[in-house]
């Protein structure tokens, strides 16, 4: 009786086993034509330019989050805004590049709030201009916000 079981155990598995290769299949395939879609979009350069400005925004921010703790535990008070502004901005930027980087319908509402935290948080960091993790983080967010607002034009347009 085991061995019937067993038998059929198996048959059932390669059964659920080819209806799960048969929706990969599928999905492979709508997802091979929905990055063509995407591709022939006609904002589809402002929708990348501004995901590569938001990823690499939030990557300077999240690199001067850490570079401003190490100042802030070190007893340089002076710096908690500009920490709180980077790691803040830091999420909207990653939000906003994930959004853009699949032209999502929302990429334009996450682009708007991510140029204005970029606007703040570049200014923050401005106030340290000989610091280069500072210096570095404010342009990033400059071109960052810039990015955004780019797309965000097209799109509208």
């Amino acid at each position: 009786m085991f061995e019937k079981e067993s038998v059929m155990d198996r048959r059932e598995a390669l059964t659920y086993l080819g209806g799960a290769a048969a929706g990969l299949a599928a999905f492979s395939g709508s997802t091979v034509r929905a990055r063509d879609e995407q591709e022939s979009h006609p904002h589809a350069e402002h929708f990348t330019k501004c995901a590569k400005a938001c990823a690499d925004c939030m990557s300077s921010c999240g690199s001067c989050y850490s570079h401003c703790v190490g100042l802030v535990t070190g007893g340089k008070q002076d710096h908690v805004k500009a920490m709180k502004s980077c790691v803040d901005c830091a999420e909207l930027c990653a939000t906003a590049a994930k959004l853009a980087s699949r032209h999502s319908f929302y990429a334009t509402i996450a682009c708007e709030a991510c140029a204005k935290t970029c606007d703040e948080c570049a200014t923050m960091c401005e106030k340290f201009p000989d610091d280069r993790h500072m210096a570095a983080c404010a342009k990033a967010c400059t071109d960052c916000a810039a990015a955004c607002r780019d797309m965000i034009k097209h799109i509208q347009a």
